[in-house]
């Protein structure tokens, strides 16, 4: 059947329904149409290494097709380093790559999809993972992946305040002077000295509201109040198991950015999986 504009009143009317349909569908993912709370099971330290270790299964099988969506990690990373070199921007150069941790559960969720799928008995490729995004509950995801990117966005800024405060305004002209001087001068030890504790503090943050939050808003209709916090209570009722999580994390991220960033290709990946088998230890939906 042949169908035409029509006037332009009529098109502009049937144009803005159906927007008022997706934003009201997006509207109500958000809220959540699952408002079942979950049961929160303790978690300790034997439930990090079995997620890790069915991480690294779900990467050992599925090993192309996770490397094929991971590559884009370390070319990102050198893109950062590239933009800071290139802009005299030596100071955020770490703050940049750090800046991994605070991204890193919205950009894995193509990899919890893919996890999820494998536990299901689905087919599990890349053109799955990137599948997600045809999600009804991409909206949620979308919004609470902003809200990182955020965060991000907020400790760069504050990095580089604390650069000018205690090492500024002059930038070395090499890396190697940089790093001389942030090793061998009293304002390289003080940005360390403050610049680390404020880091790690954005980094609490992001561990407490993304445990568990991004493969749940991916499994259940929960809308992203619900999610951030459940996330929010694992943290709380397992501090040591997710604070250690949180050094796994640091650990793998600071190994896969040897040699040249290229071993993100593979550590990013076997946490993303090992994300995905956590939340499924921690969050119980009977």
């Amino acid at each position: 059947m042949v169908q035409t504009i029509g006037n332009p009143l009529s098109w502009g009317a049937r144009v803005i329904g159906h927007a008022g349909s997706d934003v009201g569908a997006v509207t109500r993912e958000l809220g959540g149409l699952d408002h079942a709370e979950p049961r929160l099971r303790h978690i300790g330290i034997e439930d990090l290494r079995e997620a890790l270790r069915r991480g690294a299964a779900d990467f050992a099988a599925m090993r192309t097709d996770a490397l094929v969506a991971a590559l884009i990690y370390p070319v990102a990373g050198l893109c950062l380093v590239a933009l800071a070199y290139h802009r005299n921007l030596l100071p955020l150069a770490f703050p940049l790559l750090s800046g991994f941790a605070l991204v890193g559960p919205a950009a894995a969720v193509g990899l919890y999809e893919m996890s999820r799928r494998r536990e299901a008995g689905e087919s599990a490729g890349w053109a799955d993972g990137f599948g997600v995004l045809a999600s009804p509950r991409f909206g949620a995801i979308l919004a609470l992946a902003l809200a990182h990117l955020a965060v991000f966005t907020l400790w760069i800024i504050v990095a580089y305040w604390v650069f000018q405060m205690t090492m500024g305004p002059e930038v070395p002209g090499t890396p190697g002077a940089f790093l001389s001087e942030v090793l061998t001068t009293s304002g390289g030890w003080a940005m360390m000295a403050i610049g680390i504790p404020l880091g790690l503090a954005f980094a609490v943050l992001v561990l407490a509201t993304s445990l568990v939050s991004f493969p749940m808003l991916l499994d259940r209709s929960v809308g992203l109040p619900l999610a951030i916090l459940t996330s929010w209570r694992v943290v709380r009722a397992n501090p040591g198991p997710a604070l250690a999580w949180g050094a796994v994390v640091v650990v793998m991220l600071a190994l896969g950015a040897l040699p040249f960033l290229l071993g993100l290709a593979i550590t990013l990946p076997v946490l993303g999986h090992a994300t995905w088998h956590l939340y499924r230890r921690a969050v119980d939906f009977g």
